[in-house]
């Protein structure tokens, strides 16, 4: 048969350049890109076999095939599928010639510079050459089912390509790479070699449908076992497992083998806390098959940390770390996402932000959060354990999800006063709640413990209103963005003013009145001394047990989310604090009582310092000045002595 031999156009070479040597971070995706496409043309083959009896095609064993050639530096990859006709390969394979390569050019360039702007995937062949990474030459040889000739397509990726027609072709496509030595500075490995065989294949193309089978190397007749025939040619072995437990069924799997995948792909030598299986099917359709871990990793805070959500279209394996699926919230799910087609960009590396990818995170999301509410009901234990592990990350998705707040909401637990053992959920929180309480009262701290013993607690202790304790970093930013639950507020007993109410109300407003008057000049002379350090001085409604506690207006900052901004970078106006004092208090009635009786109130105003740097310390703070009180404190107790 007659060869034909075709120019690239002017610019060709530069692009066969730009794409091998830009368009591809790892140059071991060659094989992934041939044994995909080896994997379409077989699928292509059964379709077209059920449709057409008259096709006359062998589809009793569809494979791949991989054989390695070392002393000719080649690597071939067949399959017996669908194939092409000679017209098909000149569309299909021919593309970069004939399809406008400067246009290509100019497009490829954008798409690296727009990480991936255009969805540039077979529409320019560019998975099939990707081969002139590896190889200085490749040829294909291949024959359309039901066609009698074959064709064979040859180039060196540089001016010209040749194509003919050939008598004796195989049906199917072989693909044979001419390999470039081996180079372990360019990342260039020895493609002839067995074991990077089945690395990459098993990295890459693990559970694709079809079997892929190594060819074994030929035995010499001298180097047999005796007893061995030259002629005995072993077994080819099948490197993928294709066992894609997401497309099975559940009651066709074990939870053996899906402990068994969740390790393999978290490297985590413990079973999962939970299974989510997801298939979604109609005009768009992928399978999901994501696992809940029973600990946290201890780098799950790290800027740097990698996501577990694995990529794979048509399970051919895409992206390790996947981080469009799932939002960062939920960065410790692991697992496995399989669709049946998507936008990437021209290297299969990049995932093309389309609506298909939002749609997926939604529903995934959707999934993920309605599994843990699932199991609040149905394993409390299990439960328990996710959120002892994942509650404070989760929460993270109050600030920076509001389509899925309520549902985050719904499946997140506090510790509350309620119990010293178990956590409660809001819509537990308001269906105890004291007939006229108005609002969920919560403290953040940095320890329970520390909480509990604060003197913002007193009077809510006292009458006996149950109260959040907020431990975690995320609990000082996301109440403010919720804001409230169920028509409630949701209101720090840290902040503004407290009115906790009560049936002796109007006898209470008298008092307070009463005492206002009485302590009206101590509260103005106090605020005068603490002028630099204090916003208001005013007696304390929260107060049964301390004299003094140091609280923020309704709308301020705190003092830990003041810290937390400012280690971000952020720098934010210090907020001056109200002082309140509990007029029930022995040292403050004698701070009122000396304050009245004396005119010099030097040491009065080192005794209102002291109350002031007391009340910091109670809530976990310092005082401005460390130093200087402790001087103080020492010289109070010289004079106690």
């Amino acid at each position: 048969m007659s060869t034909e031999t075709f120019e690239f156009q002017v610019e060709a070479r530069q692009l066969l350049q730009l794409m091998i040597h830009s368009v591809y971070s790892n140059k071991d995706v060659f094989l992934r890109e041939l044994v995909s496409n080896a994997s379409d043309a077989l699928d292509k083959l059964r379709l077209a076999a059920l449709r057409d009896d008259a096709l006359g095609a062998d589809v009793s064993d569809l494979h791949i095939e991989i054989e390695t050639d070392a002393a000719s530096r080649t690597l071939t990859v067949r399959d017996n599928g669908i194939g092409m006709s000679y017209d098909e390969v000149g569309r299909l394979i021919g593309t970069i010639a004939n399809s406008g390569t400067a246009q290509f050019a100019q497009e490829l360039r954008e798409a690296q510079e727009e990480a991936g702007a255009e969805g540039l995937i077979g529409q320019f062949g560019v998975g099939f050459y990707s081969g002139f990474m590896v190889a200085d030459e490749m040829t294909l040889l291949t024959r359309r089912a039901g066609e009698s000739h074959g064709t064979r397509w040859s180039s060196r990726g540089e001016g010209t390509y040749t194509l003919a027609k050939v008598d004796d072709a195989p049906q199917g496509t072989t693909v044979t790479l001419h390999l470039k030595p081996a180079d372990a500075d360019d990342q260039l490995h020895d493609y002839t070699a067995d074991h990077t065989i089945r690395e990459i294949v098993k990295r890459y193309s693990d559970f694709i449908t079809w079997p892929i089978r190594l060819v074994p190397k030929a035995v010499d007749g001298e180097t047999a076992d005796a007893g061995e025939a030259a002629d005995t040619a072993p077994e080819p072995e099948t490197l993928n497992s294709m066992k894609a437990l997401w497309a099975r069924s559940r009651d066709e799997v074990s939870d053996d083998e899906y402990h068994e995948l969740y390790k393999h792909i978290s490297h985590d030598w413990r079973e999962p806390l939970e299974t989510v299986r997801l298939q979604a099917e109609g005009t768009f359709e992928y399978q999901a098959l994501l696992f809940l871990p029973s600990h946290a990793p201890h780098d799950l805070y790290n800027q740097n940390y990698q996501r577990g959500v694995q990529l794979y279209v048509k399970r051919v394996f895409i992206m390790d770390d996947c981080e469009a699926l799932l939002p960062p919230y939920l960065r410790f799910v692991k697992g496995v996402v399989d669709a049946a087609d998507l936008s990437l960009n021209v290297s299969r590396e990049i995932l093309q932000q389309d609506r298909h990818i939002r749609m997926m995170q939604r529903r995934l999301t959707k999934k993920v959060v309605s599994t843990v509410k699932d199991m609040m009901t149905s394993a409390p234990d299990r439960y328990a354990t996710f959120w002892r592990e994942f509650g404070a990350v989760l929460k993270e998705g109050l600030l920076t999800d509001s389509d899925n707040r309520d549902a985050l909401l719904a499946v997140s637990s506090f510790a509350t006063t309620h119990s010293a053992d178990e956590p409660t959920t809001l819509k537990s929180y308001l269906e105890r709640m004291k007939d006229g309480q108005d609002a969920v009262y919560y403290l953040t701290g940095e320890s329970r413990q520390s909480i509990e013993n604060s003197p913002h607690m007193e009077a809510f202790r006292a009458k006996g209103i149950e109260v959040l304790l907020l431990t975690d970093p995320v609990d000082e930013v996301w109440v403010d963005a919720v804001g409230e639950y169920e028509g409630k507020p949701l209101r720090s007993v840290a902040k503004g003013e407290v009115d906790l109410g009560g049936e002796d109300d109007d006898k209470a407003d008298g008092e307070r009145e009463k005492q206002g008057e009485e302590y009206a000049g101590l509260l103005g002379w106090m605020k005068e001394q603490l002028g630099e350090d204090v916003k208001e001085v005013r007696l304390s409604s929260r107060l049964t047990v301390s004299p003094a506690c140091i609280v923020s207006d309704a709308h301020d900052l705190t003092p830990a989310l003041e810290n937390m901004y400012r280690a971000m970078g952020q720098e934010v106006p210090r907020a001056l604090r109200i002082l309140e004092l509990n007029p029930d208090h022995v040292l403050v009635k004698g701070l009122n009582e000396a304050y009245k009786e004396r005119e010099d109130r030097a040491g009065l105003a080192e005794t209102a310092e002291l109350l002031h740097g007391l009340a910091v310390l109670a809530e976990g703070g310092r005082p401005k000045d460390p130093g200087r009180f402790v001087k103080l404190v020492a010289d109070q107790l010289e004079r106690a002595l």
